[in-house]
């Protein structure tokens, strides 16, 4: 028998049939179902290695099915049947996830090529053993999550990462490109938020001489730095609206432009994009392109924060410790048995970033190998204080001058605009995405 367990799925019975019984003289165990709701019950007892689906049924389409199985089980590969077939439904098809579209009256060995195709995007012999070995849990929704990341990532599917600061969101895009086809090519990664508008595109796009003040020479940017491998947008949520439009360019025609130049590059990479922001508010927004959210997010694996998993925490807390010591030099500390429960009780607003931060502050201040539980009560209090990300801190920062300048100004957006040395539209948008209102300040002092 092949290493093969297919879900067919169709409402006419007479292709069903057919379709079983090809698939199983080739060697394949098959399962059927005549509608999307019984496929998706048939999921839920086991999961199939692959799908083929008629795209045309009564109740949830094939395309519905697509949609629900990317979100219940991402990465397992779906094939496409119609008797329909059109330039558009292949296209969404596509753009969908759907790993190939067929029509009716299929041809057999072209289902067949197809198939195993599918199959050997999501087979786990070319997977390297040590592909998540960043990633410490013996959390069964980490588990979870980290049998659809593989399968997600042996396609070339643009995928979303969300979870808030600290969740381990870069470590989770490493572990995917090395799980891939692509891990012999470069991972690049750059967070959108952490530089201004017009450098940020120059750091993406790359940029031509003389480009603009301080161009001494051409630059590639990170997105051809990336060509064969994997490019991650991190913080993709505070990218700036007009990069937005150029980046949904970039994606559409696989093709890069540098700022200056006239001549477009073509690119093969893989979109990996994160965020700890709720896409959908900032679209409602105003502050993101709904088009580009769906080219990003035709895939979306959530990272639990650590409170929802503290059964990882003392494995992180021994591998932190272990690495301590190895950059030290020194015997590995260890912690008193109380003071472990605390540390495993404690909230962990700043996960798995501020864990480490926390258990190198014991360290260092650990006057023996033995951390107490005084100790960890002296540095957490009765609520855990969080370490911001640069991010965070940036943030804040941003919305403290704000406030400070509108006080000043007594909520006039126009002066507060030139002190702040800023037009009066961006300000507005600054004002906007820190969620304050001008008026509060009319009366102030």
């Amino acid at each position: 028998m092949k290493a093969g367990h297919i879900l067919v799925v169709d409402d006419d019975p007479s292709l069903l049939r057919l379709l079983d019984i090809r698939l199983q003289s080739a060697g394949y165990t098959v399962q059927t179902a005549d509608s999307a709701n019984a496929a998706l019950a048939r999921v839920e007892q086991s999961v199939p290695d692959a799908v083929i689906t008629d795209l045309r049924m009564d109740g949830m389409d094939g395309l519905g099915l697509l949609r629900e199985l990317q979100r219940r089980q991402p990465g397992v590969p779906v094939l496409l049947l119609t008797a329909h077939g059109t330039i558009p439904d292949a296209v969404s098809a596509t753009q969908h996830g759907a790993v190939a579209f067929l029509t009716k009256p299929v041809d057999r060995e072209e289902l067949m090529s197809e198939l195993e195709r599918a199959l050997n995007l999501t087979a786990h012999a070319d997977v390297p053993d040590d592909w998540r070995s960043g990633m410490v849990t013996r959390s069964p929704r980490m588990e979870e999550l980290l049998e659809q990341a593989r399968r997600v990532a042996a396609t070339g599917t643009s995928v979303l990462i969300r979870g808030e600061s600290g969740t381990g969101k870069e470590l989770l895009a490493r572990a995917m490109h090395r799980a891939s086809p692509r891990r012999d090519g470069p991972f690049v990664a750059i967070n959108c938020g952490a530089m201004p508008e017009g450098l940020l595109e120059s750091e993406l796009m790359g940029h031509e001489r003389g480009a603009f003040t301080g161009a001494q020479q051409a630059t590639t940017g990170l997105i051809r730095s990336a060509d064969g491998g994997t490019l991650l947008l991190d913080e993709i949520g505070d990218m700036p609206l007009p990069l937005q439009v150029k980046l949904l360019r970039v994606l559409q025609e696989r093709r890069v432009r540098p700022v200056g130049g006239t001549r477009d590059f073509p690119v093969d990479v893989r979109i990996l994009s994160a965020t700890h922001r709720q896409l959908s508010e900032a679209i409602a927004a105003g502050e993101f392109r709904e088009d580009l959210f769906y080219r990003l997010n035709v895939i979306e694996l959530q990272l639990p924060p650590l409170r929802e998993r503290p059964e990882d925490i003392p494995l992180l807390i021994n591998r932190r410790l272990r690495a301590l010591a190895e950059r030290d030099r020194e015997r590995v500390k260890v912690y008193a048995p109380e003071a472990m429960e605390r540390m495993v009780a404690a909230r962990w607003p700043g996960n798995v970033r501020q864990l480490d931060n926390v258990v190198e502050q014991h360290v260092a201040l650990a006057p023996g190998t033995v951390i107490t539980a005084e100790q960890v009560r002296r540095s957490l209090g009765d609520e855990v204080t969080a370490f911001p990300s640069v991010a965070d801190a940036r943030a804040q920062f941003t919305r403290d001058y704000l406030v400070r300048l509108l006080k000043l100004t007594e909520g006039n957006v126009s002066e507060a605009a030139r002190v702040a040395q800023r037009n009066r539209s961006e300000f507005y948008k600054l004002l906007s995405r820190h969620d304050i209102d001008p008026g509060d300040f009319k009366s102030a002092g």
